[in-house]
């Protein structure tokens, strides 16, 4: 069962497993939203959570295929977390601090006679310069200075230190089942006219074999695929209108040039009272 967490309007899936399943078993692509944590200022790949359109949510409480649930906030977390993690981060950084110093020393002692040659090269030009002799004592033999103060002077920012990016979370938290059919401040969807006309038809097209993403881009409710997205260009913007209802006709022909610039096909959706969804193509004529 998928867990799909509600939150004012929004529905996340923060399971990494969740979310391949919902695009690989169920077709259902959501958008991710979270930053990435290697590239946290860039904005054009993203990852979890995975935020679902409502129609997605819906879709998949109705199947069965999952639940949408409401997390107990901030408020009723485990006493002592932030103590805990610190203790944890703490712990992460002693550990791989020391691990990073017995590397820093292992390279050192392989180099230590190039650096020594080196160095006695570098002795034995100054002592010629200054006295005009080729004669010098050697650098004494011996482990370097750099190898017997490397326990003082070598540093490890604690900002590097390398800590698990958790994919759901790693304590148990009390959840509260919501049902999808009752409208509520968490979910406020149902009842409303607009999404019940989104719902029908994303479910059937969804039920066609389409793959559904926002069409807020382009102006539109859905932008519908033949398959994932990550592999095919969107072949129709879907528009939902209510049924018999007029449109006016700069509304048609704005979609109409939409659709043609970005060489897709407007779908005008819209529902009978029987529930049935009744499709129109807008194309200008002589576009191939």
């Amino acid at each position: 069962m998928i867990l799909v967490y509600v939150a004012e309007g929004q529905a996340l899936v923060w399971s990494a497993e969740d979310a391949r399943r919902l695009r690989e078993l169920h077709s259902l692509c959501g958008s991710p939203v979270g930053s990435l944590a290697r590239q946290p200022r860039q904005n054009s790949r993203l990852g979890l959570p995975l935020r679902l359109l409502p129609e997605e949510a819906s879709l998949l409480a109705e199947r069965g295929l999952g639940v949408l649930v409401r997390a107990h906030g901030p408020e009723d977390a485990e006493p002592g977390r932030e103590e805990k993690h610190r203790q944890l981060l703490e712990h992460l950084h002693s550990e791989q601090r020391q691990l990073a110093l017995e590397e820093k020393r292992e390279i050192l002692q392989g180099l230590s006679e190039r650096i020594r040659q080196g160095r006695q090269k570098k002795y034995a030009q100054k002592h010629q310069q200054d006295t005009g002799s080729e004669a010098a004592d050697e650098v004494p033999p011996g482990p370097l200075k750099e190898l017997e103060d490397l326990e003082q002077t070598f540093t490890f920012p604690l900002e590097n230190t390398l800590t698990q990016i958790h994919t759901a979370c790693p304590q148990p938290r009390q959840l509260t089942v919501l049902d999808w059919r009752v409208a509520s401040a968490d979910w406020p969807y149902p009842g409303e006219r607009a999404h019940s006309l989104r719902y029908c038809v994303f479910k059937d097209l969804h039920a066609k074999g389409y793959r559904l993403t926002s069409g807020g881009k382009f102006g539109g409710d859905f932008l519908v695929y033949p398959g994932d997205p990550m592999r095919f260009h969107a072949h129709f913007i879907a528009i939902c209108i209510p049924y018999k209802k007029g449109l006016p006709l700069q509304d048609i022909v704005t979609a109409g040039r939409l659709g043609s610039n970005v060489k897709k096909t407007v779908l005008l959706c819209s529902v009978r009272e029987d529930e049935t969804v009744v499709y129109t193509s807008l194309r200008w004529r002589g576009i191939q």
